[in-house]
């Protein structure tokens, strides 16, 4: 299954679609946020992602977290300048939202897919009203049984929308090596005909390439300019330069898992002749003769008839001379 996204198909026979996770780790400030979108533009991310949020839409006044959020919330207009800006840099604008209003804003700024997080799996109301904006939806299933998944997706479905895409992620920050589980990846694609990708919440390039090789269609990874910054997520972000060397070595990845056809490759050609052995005559045999095995030898090089035929060529007479160590073709006999 493929689904487009902006100007990118994402899924089978598809380039891995990458996602600078930019977050929250704007810190609340447009100009470190356009930073943010510039470097994972030139860092060579398909897209940039963000959280589009209101304080009271996201958590209770009572919570510890309520502060931390209204600190760092960004306006209506900031996104529209941010998408704005992402358009010029020519990486697609996404975000996340958290509230039927984010859902509003950023469907106006004409973003062309939601990322519900994976709190926001059991959200189906959300989920719901983002689905039937008929947007491609990126859920990201951190927390969840399969029950849960699937019960997400049955909603999402029922409302007309089947473009859907599942992320595999573990809501540690950062997480765990021992706990990132990424053989759940294929637990996902077994149950689902989507695409399948995983978000990584955790730091250094080993567990994201990884999932790279293991064949993802979708890779989101965390992003910063400067892990130095203010913020709970910074530190296990990659910086551009790293982001830079995830890309790199993404890319190469995919061109080493190729296609997925067992299929002979162009640099094998050559050797397909050379290293395999058709039937080589061993004397001088003479036309109307007919051949019999001593004959004839299975040998290298496969310019001749293949040993699958050998015991169709014994006893064929011959149409014309073979010399000694010619490889026998079919028009050498009759």
């Amino acid at each position: 299954m493929k689904i487009k996204i902006g100007n990118k198909w994402v899924g089978e026979n598809s380039p891995l679609f990458i996602v600078a996770e930019g977050g929250i780790n704007h810190n609340g400030s447009l100009k470190i946020a356009k930073k943010i979108v510039e470097r994972a533009a030139i860092s060579g991310a398909d897209a940039v992602k963000f959280q589009t949020f209101k304080a009271e839409d996201m958590a209770s006044p009572a919570s510890k977290f309520f502060k931390i959020f209204k600190k760092i919330e960004l306006s209506s207009n900031d996104f529209k300048e941010l998408a704005d800006y992402a358009k010029s840099q020519k990486i697609i604008f996404l975000s996340t939202p958290f509230s039927e209003k984010s859902v509003d804003l950023l469907c106006k700024i004409k973003v062309p897919a939601f990322k519900i997080a994976s709190g926001d799996i059991t959200h189906i109301p959300l989920l719901a009203y983002a689905a039937k904006k008929k947007k491609p939806m990126i859920i990201s299933t951190g927390m969840s049984y399969l029950s849960e998944i699937k019960f997400a997706v049955k909603k999402i479905l029922s409302t007309g929308n089947k473009k859907i895409i599942l992320l595999h992620s573990n809501s540690a920050y950062p997480t765990p090596p021992k706990e990132v589980n990424l053989n759940a990846i294929f637990t996902l694609k077994k149950n689902f005909e989507f695409p399948i990708g995983f978000s990584d919440n955790g730091s250094g390039l080993q567990i994201p390439l990884t999932a790279v090789a293991i064949g993802i269609n979708v890779l989101e990874k965390h992003f910063t300019i400067n892990k130095k910054l203010k913020g709970p997520d910074q530190k296990f972000s990659s910086d551009p330069k790293e982001f830079r060397n995830l890309v790199v070595q993404a890319r190469a990845l995919e061109k080493i898992l190729g296609d997925g056809k067992k299929i002979p490759q162009k640099s094998e050609a050559n050797n397909r002749i050379l290293a395999r052995r058709s039937i080589i005559a061993q004397q001088k045999i003479f036309k109307g003769e007919k051949i019999q095995k001593r004959m004839i030898k299975i040998q290298r090089p496969a310019k001749g008839i293949p040993p699958k035929d050998f015991s169709k060529v014994l006893g064929r007479k011959v149409r014309k001379d073979i010399n000694k160590f010619q490889p026998i073709t079919w028009k050498h006999l009759i």
